[in-house]
């Protein structure tokens, strides 16, 4: 099919088509589960039953109206995309975003490739000894992150479509609390939605870590657990407890020098993760804990949350 013309249909800009073209190449794509076997696996994965409804409804049968020739493509080119890339950890877009009001096809195409590479990610977990139970609870955040989405009116999957590539190439491990993102010389800390954020908890995560990485990826050395976030933003001491579990895990790090990311905003992010929302305005946001709270008021006066980077050795 013509480059242009795929663009076109889909509504999204040439470069990110050809993008999606030059990074797939003749890469092998991948086959998704038989559709008889989809409902189980989606359960595996957390996924709600409302948005098990909508994957059902919008499944990429050959014969289903819902499915064009350009979306055909995009999905075989993701999957190929991301497949291509396996046992890589950088931030890794699987194609446009595509306009999701037009039915689920188009809302869970990135789903569709997510479950196309299970069986892929899977193999290469067990390549590396990684247990089920790991991987399983790893692959999972697609139903979690599929809710969140759920609960931000769609405004959050574009960021998440990206992300759960990292998953599905063998790059993020869920252990206990915390998910960590193996690459380079240290490996990066997440923290997801999943519960309160206890020291104990976080202490159980990393011991965790500490075991599983050795073990699992024996050629690879790490000297430093690391995070990037705006919960490391030293500005939150203004307004929280001292024996807050936010306080708690700032202290575990020493912070790099600031310095401002183009390509991620520290207010976004708050609103992002505290509010699930990127559009309601400060004065309808909910004010129900000190954390809520502390991130409207210093909004209102003018001020701005930082992402900021720290670490501390393994």
């Amino acid at each position: 099919m013509d480059l242009d013309d795929i663009a076109a249909r889909l509504g999204a800009p040439v470069e990110e088509i050809e993008r999606v073209q030059r990074l797939a190449a003749d890469r092998p794509s991948a086959p998704l589960p038989a559709k008889a076997d989809a409902p189980a696996i989606l359960d595996r994965l957390a996924v709600r039953p409302d948005d098990v409804a909508e994957i059902m409804e919008g499944w990429p049968d050959p014969d289903s109206p819902l499915w064009t020739p350009e979306l055909h493509w995009l999905l075989d080119r993701s999957i190929a995309l991301v497949r291509a890339d396996l046992g890589g950890h950088e931030w890794l877009p699987p194609g446009p975003e595509l306009p999701r009001d037009r039915g689920p096809a188009w809302r869970h195409l990135y789903v569709y490739a997510y479950l196309a590479l299970v069986e892929v990610t899977m193999a290469y977990h067990r390549d590396h000894g990684v247990p089920d139970t790991v991987s399983w609870t790893t692959l999972a955040d697609l139903g979690r992150n599929l809710a969140i989405d759920r609960r931000m009116r769609r405004e959050g999957w574009p960021v998440m479509q990206a992300w759960l590539t990292l998953h599905a190439r063998g790059a993020i491990y869920e252990l206990g609390r915390l998910q960590f993102h193996r690459g380079g010389t240290a490996i990066d800390l997440h923290i997801p939605e999943s519960g309160p954020m206890t020291p104990e908890a976080v202490t159980a995560s990393l011991d965790e870590a500490r075991a599983f990485f050795p073990r699992h990826f024996p050629d690879e050395h790490y000297s430093a657990f690391t995070c990037g976030s705006w919960l490391l933003d030293p500005q939150l001491l203004e307004y929280l407890p001292e024996d807050s579990n936010i306080v708690r895990f700032q202290r575990r790090f020493v912070l790099e020098p600031y310095e401002k990311l183009e390509y991620l905003d520290g207010d976004v992010e708050v609103r992002r993760f505290v509010f699930r929302t990127l559009t309601t305005p400060l004065d309808q946001l909910p004010r129900r804990t000190v954390l809520e709270r502390a991130i409207i008021d210093h909004l209102k006066a003018g001020r701005n949350w930082h992402i900021r980077r720290g670490s501390f050795p393994i």
